[in-house]
């Protein structure tokens, strides 16, 4: 049973599409990177999944239940946070998640026990007793985490968790995502930090204008924006000659010398076509011309590459 799902799910202001006709699958343990430009639609569909807004039209179920008749049972199986949320003045870190602790029905010692684990669990123990509005940005997202994870829920939608965090932070959300991830949480995740995303999921979508544009696996999203391999390769001698070489086989497009800044050497810049035999055959067509090849190396193509290939940057 698909943890969650989404058939069809269209959301309209007049004639405004904020999502359109989204078809979405994501199973236990599937964690989901949700990228798109602002304003392409991920809040209205987490919202949507949260049961915070009604679709137009469409289907979207969490754990096999409908938002339209079981948004109850819905609202205790995920955990959502959204992108900015305010914390309560004059309340110490331990209470303002004892309030939550206490708004799910947990009782007695049971509230202090779970409040405590989800203190260790991001990192925020040694802040228990701090107020809430004293602590940093990433400092106030863990504690977002923290809040959404008092009831123990198996899917968490969580909407950019690391917007406006400084590089530290990034790193410590990025962290925390991972763990949960190792938890067995199916996790729905929006950010704009596309290369972070890579490490962390396993499934990925871009929506723009409202429309999942793309819905795969990380690995074969990269396989999909790669049709070239760019190489960077050093001979120990005769570098020009090599260039000519190289220029001749029918598999490269083209080759360009350049200095490497750091070890003040020549490096040849070649753009094959195809992703597979390429390398190989550059490394064997070099050895077997009697050149000696001091160094190859693949440029290595990350989600934003991959995003900025794959969208125009359009929004509803």
């Amino acid at each position: 049973m698909a943890m969650i799902e989404l058939r069809g799910l269209t959301k309209k202001y007049g004639e405004l599409f904020a999502i359109r006709e989204i078809d979405l699958s994501l199973s236990a343990g599937d964690v989901f990177g949700f990228i798109g430009p602002n304003g392409a639609g991920k809040t209205t569909t987490m919202r949507i999944l949260a049961t915070l807004l009604q679709p137009t039209w469409g289907e979207a179920y969490v754990g096999g239940k409908s938002i339209y008749t079981h948004p109850k049972e819905i609202r205790r199986a995920i955990g959502y946070m959204p992108d900015f949320f305010n914390v309560y003045e004059d309340m110490r870190v331990i209470e303002y998640l004892e309030f939550f602790a206490a708004a799910y029905r947990i009782r007695g010692e049971a509230r202090r026990k779970v409040c405590d684990e989800v203190l260790e669990l991001v990192d925020l123990g040694y802040k228990r007793d701090a107020l809430a509005t004293s602590l940093s940005r990433g400092m106030t997202q863990r504690l977002g985490l923290a809040r959404v994870l008092l009831h123990d829920p198996q899917v968490l939608l969580l909407d950019e968790p690391a917007s406006g965090l400084d590089p530290r932070a990034r790193i410590e959300i990025r962290a925390l995502l991972k763990r949960l991830r190792d938890m067995g949480k199916t996790i729905m995740v929006s950010s704009h930090i596309l290369p972070e995303l890579a490490d962390v999921c396993n499934k990925i979508g871009i929506i723009e204008r409202g429309e999942l544009i793309v819905n795969a696996n990380v690995a074969d999203v990269m396989r999909q924006v790669r049709e070239q391999t760019v190489l960077r390769l050093a001979v120990s001698e005769r570098t020009a000659a090599a260039a000519t070489l190289l220029r001749g086989m029918p598999i490269v497009e083209s080759v360009e010398p350049v200095t490497a800044p750091s070890q003040h050497e020549e490096l040849l810049v070649t753009l094959v076509r195809g992703t597979e035999q390429g390398p190989a055959a550059i490394a064997r067509t070099l050895v077997e011309a009697g050149y000696a090849l001091a160094m190859i190396k693949e440029d290595e193509i990350n989600l934003e590459t991959a995003f900025m290939t794959l969208t125009q940057g359009i929004t509803s």
